[in-house]
């Protein structure tokens, strides 16, 4: 079970930081990502970290503004989001991509097994 946090409302220019921590023991061979939903749209990928060797991607638009990481000790990984716009505001969603073994970072959302709740982020102009 993932559990989502850290949303919120913010100015053009703020930041925030979502927490995503897991129930359970995250394996070396999961990826974790970060994905989200605005209103009228489809859900589409933020960004992602493999546990085993802390490798990440990012979308586009996340480059040089968002940064994902991870705390083992915790289970937890985070995704903390600079300059905020308001094209940012959206449901953001963690996810698991579930592997038995290390496979590369994947953007499909099809590909992610396991789902938090979201945690809503409105960025105002």
């Amino acid at each position: 079970q993932l559990q989502a946090s850290g949303g919120g409302l913010v100015q053009t220019g703020g930041c925030l930081r979502l927490s995503c921590a897991a129930s359970a023991d995250i394996f070396s061979s999961y990826i974790l990502g970060w994905f989200r939903q605005a209103p009228g749209k489809e859900r589409e990928f933020v960004s992602a970290i493999k546990w085993r060797d802390n490798k990440k991607d990012y979308a586009d638009f996340a480059k040089g503004r968002f940064t994902i990481s991870r705390d083992a000790a915790k289970n937890t990984v985070y995704l903390q989001m600079n300059s905020l716009k308001p094209e940012d505001t959206a449901v953001y969603y963690c996810a698991a991509d579930v592997h038995s073994r290390p496979a590369p970072i994947t953007r499909l959302a099809s590909e992610y097994d396991n789902w938090g709740q979201g945690t809503e982020v409105t960025v105002s102009s």
